[in-house]
């Protein structure tokens, strides 16, 4: 009995003892927290501004490198301005280039123009010009051959009669000529015959023609270049019939410079032109 109530108390003792020495380590404890409480915000503050420094110098390193990219970005896009002005100044230079290279081409190409449209012009009116100058006789000439020219002829007419007498008037009017309008309405006869009888006693060697302006008009002058030969002035001379012809000399005893019947003719000729 009694030792069990010294095992009891020895028990009770010993969890006294242990119940002391975990408040002495309780109260330790508590002491220890009480004194590392402030030390431990102390140093969370002083972390805390640590890293608000940190971070100030984060946010201003990074307002630093963002301030630098912003003026890396302006300075870019200012020198992406100034090369699209320079090359925009350098296309709207090409442009008035061109617009003036086009500009001269054109005027150049009008002038030219213009001045080909005053060559035709010029032509059109050198055409109509020489077109104005251009006779019937001309485009008779055109038409027909030499062969339809020379050999020419008019219904119910003596051509050499014709050919004479043409001649035989063109000469009385020696070198100063007549116009052929005149000359054929002289002898009654229409332009068309009169222009290719012209032609014809021109291609025989008889008459020249010179073109002249006439009121307004071309028409030609006939001049007589060869007068034909015609028996009709002697065809009632005695001559031709004188007995004593073969004894007839200039320098004979019979002679036509003392001939009576040569010079009852020539008085007898002069009397009938007079009438």
């Amino acid at each position: 009995m009694v030792k069990k109530e010294k095992e009891t108390a020895t028990k009770l003792k010993k969890e006294l003892e242990e119940a002391k020495a975990e408040l002495a380590l309780r109260s330790k404890k508590k002491k220890l927290s009480v004194k590392t409480k402030p030390k431990n915000k102390e140093a969370k503050k002083k972390i805390e501004a640590k890293k608000k420094e940190a971070k100030k110098k984060i946010e201003a390193k990074k307002k630093e490198a963002k301030k630098k990219i912003e003026a890396k970005k302006k300075e870019a896009k200012k020198k992406i301005e100034a090369k699209k002005k320079a090359a925009k100044k350098k296309i709207e230079a090409k442009k008035k280039e061109a617009k003036k290279k086009a500009d001269a081409k054109k005027k150049e190409e009008e002038a030219k123009k213009k001045e080909e449209e005053a060559k035709k012009k010029e032509e059109e009116a050198k055409k109509k010009e020489e077109e104005a100058k251009r006779t019937y006789e001309e485009e008779l000439e055109e038409q027909l051959t030499e062969e339809e020219i020379t050999g020419f002829q008019i219904d119910k007419t003596d051509m050499d009669k014709l050919v004479n007498r043409v001649c035989e008037m063109i000469a009385g009017y020696e070198t100063k000529g007549i116009l052929q309008n005149i000359l054929w309405r002289k002898l009654k006869l229409s332009s068309r015959d009169g222009s290719r009888l012209a032609l014809k006693l021109e291609r025989m060697g008889m008459i020249t023609r010179e073109k002249i302006l006439e009121n307004g008009r071309w028409t030609y002058l006939l001049l007589i270049k060869k007068i034909p030969i015609s028996t009709k002035s002697i065809e009632n001379a005695p001559c031709l019939v004188c007995p004593v012809e073969g004894k007839c000399s200039t320098d004979g005893e019979i002679s036509p410079k003392t001939c009576q019947y040569i010079e009852d003719w020539v008085l007898a000729e002069l009397k009938t032109k007079k009438t």
